[in-house]
C-alpha cells in the first residue's frame, strides 16, 4: 500500500505557485514501488474550490472537493462565484462568528499600519468554514501561506506536516497575530527562495531549524516543446516586441511599466509592450494606458493557455515587480533564451546576474526605460544574455528527497 500524501493551496487559478504544484504532483505521482505500483496515493484540496487548472492534475490524483469551479478566480463568472462561495463558507461551522474578535482585532491593525489586506483578514475564516476529512495521512502539504496553512495546521490530520512559503512574508501583509501561531504546527517550512527564507525568519526567527529552502520545479524540456507548438502573437507588428508575463495585481507593479513605455515611445523606439496575465487591477491600468496615449502600444492580452511561444517571439522579457517569492515568469523567460531586465529586489538578484545574463534596474520607469533602451540598442548584448540564460539547468532532485523523507524516516 502506498503513503496517503495531502496537498492544500488557496485555488488552482494559473499563477506560479499552482504551476510549480502541478510540476510536484507529476513527479510525486509517477514515482513507483519495486513492484511497479504507486508509491504515493496524493489527494488535493482547494480551500477556495476554484480555479481552471483543476483539468491539468495529473491522472490518479484525487481532487477532494464535493464542490468546485472550473472558472477562473480573475473571470466575471469566477469572482461571482467566489463571492458565494466565500459567504457560504463563512458561515459554514461558524467560522464567521467563531473569529469575529480575530477579524476586528487585526483589522484595526492594518488601519493603523493604513494598509487594508481583506484577503488575509479571511483566510482563518475560510479554513475554519472549510470541508473536513477523519482520513489520517502520512505527510499533509500546505503549499501555499495563508488560508492553505491554517486550514493544514488546524484541520487535518498527518503524522508529518510540511508548509511552503512563496512570497516575502512581511511585504505581503502576514504577521504572527494573523497566523495566530500555525507555523509551531508545522515540522518543516519551505521557503522558494534563499531571500523568502530570510524574510520569513525576521518574522519567525525561531524556525530557522526547521526551515529549509524548496526551490519551484519547473520542466524545461516540456516548456520548451510547449514554446515550438502554434500561437503567440498574431497582430503582424514588425517592431520590437516587449513581453512581461504576471497577474494585474498591484505587487507587480504595472504603472511604473506603463510609463517607461511611454518614455520609450517618446524616444522614438518602435516597440510594443504586451502583458500576459489577468487580476483586480484591469479596469485602472486600461485608464493610466488610455491616459499614457498608449493604446494599442501596450496591450493585456489577458490570460492564455499556452504562454510560451509569447516567451519565444518576443525581443526582452521585463520583470519589473514590487517584491517576489522566486519568479517562474523568469525561470520560463530564461528557458525560453529571453534577454531579461528586472527590477533589483531580493528575489530576482537571485535569478538574474546582472550584467551576464540580465539587467537589474532600480523600480522606477526611468531605471526601467534606462535599462530596455541599452538593449534595444545593443542587439548582440541582447543575444548574448538570452544564450547564457538558456544555459541555466533547472535541476530538483534533492528537494523532492527532502520532502518525501519526512514520510520514509
Amino acid at each position: 500500500m502506498g503513503k496517503e500524501l495531502l496537498f492544500v493551496i488557496n485555488t488552482l487559478s494559473r499563477a506560479g505557485a499552482e504551476t510549480a504544484l502541478l510540476e510536484l504532483l507529476h513527479i510525486i505521482s509517477g514515482i513507483k514501488d519495486s513492484a511497479g505500483n504507486n508509491k504515493y496515493n496524493i489527494d488535493i484540496y482547494v480551500l477556495m474550490g476554484q480555479g481552471e487548472l483543476a483539468g491539468k492534475l495529473p491522472k490518479g490524483v484525487r481532487l477532494l472537493n464535493k464542490k468546485y469551479s472550473h472558472f477562473s478566480v480573475l473571470s466575471g463568472k469566477g469572482r461571482h462565484y467566489m463571492y458565494r462561495h466565500i459567504a457560504s463558507q463563512a458561515l459554514w461551522h461558524g467560522a464567521i462568528f467563531k473569529n469575529f474578535f480575530y477579524i476586528i482585532s487585526n483589522f484595526t491593525d492594518m488601519l493603523k499600519s493604513r494598509h487594508i489586506w481583506p484577503d488575509k483578514l479571511l483566510w482563518r475564516v475560510l479554513a475554519d468554514g472549510a470541508e473536513f476529512t477523519e482520513k489520517e495521512y502520512d505527510l499533509a502539504v500546505s503549499y501555499i501561506e495563508g488560508g492553505s496553512a491554517y486550514y493544514t495546521a488546524e484541520h487535518v490530520k498527518a503524522k508529518k506536516k510540511a508548509v511552503f512559503i512563496h512570497t516575502d512574508y512581511k511585504k505581503a501583509g502576514y504577521t504572527r497575530k494573523l497566523d495566530n501561531r500555525c507555523y509551531e504546527k508545522f515540522d518543516i517550512i519551505f521557503p522558494i527562495s534563499d531571500e523568502v527564507k530570510e524574510q520569513f525568519l525576521k518574522v519567525y526567527p525561531e524556525y530557522r531549524n526547521k526551515t529549509k529552502v524548496f526551490h519551484n520545479i519547473i520542466n524545461q524540456k516540456r516548456l520548451r516543446k510547449l514554446a515550438g507548438k502554434p500561437g503567440g502573437f498574431n497582430d503582424g507588428f514588425d517592431g520590437i516586441r516587449l513581453l512581461t508575463v504576471g497577474r494585474l495585481t498591484y505587487h507587480k507593479a504595472y504603472p511604473v511599466a506603463i510609463e517607461a513605455m511611454r518614455l520609450l515611445k517618446k524616444d522614438g523606439y518602435n516597440v510594443r509592450w504586451y502583458v500576459l496575465g489577468e487580476g483586480p487591477e484591469r479596469q485602472a491600468l486600461e485608464q493610466r494606458i488610455s491616459d499614457a496615449g498608449l493604446k494599442g502600444e501596450f496591450v493585456l492580452c489577458g490570460a492564455v493557455d499556452n504562454p510560451y511561444p509569447y516567451y519565444r517571439q518576443a525581443g526582452l522579457y521585463i520583470h519589473a515587480t514590487r517584491f517576489e517569492g522566486k519568479s517562474i515568469a523568469i525561470q520560463e523567460a530564461q528557458t525560453l533564451g529571453c534577454a531579461i531586465v528586472a527590477s533589483d529586489n531580493g528575489s530576482n538578484r537571485e535569478q538574474i546576474e546582472d550584467g551576464t545574463d540580465g539587467i537589474l534596474c532600480s523600480l522606477d520607469a526611468v531605471s526601467v526605460k534606462n535599462a530596455v533602451e541599452w538593449l534595444l540598442d545593443n542587439p548582440a548584448k541582447r543575444h548574448e544574455f538570452g544564450k547564457r540564460a538558456t544555459e541555466k539547468k533547472i535541476t530538483y532532485e534533492n528537494e523532492i528527497t527532502m520532502l518525501l523523507a519526512l514520510v520514509e524516516e
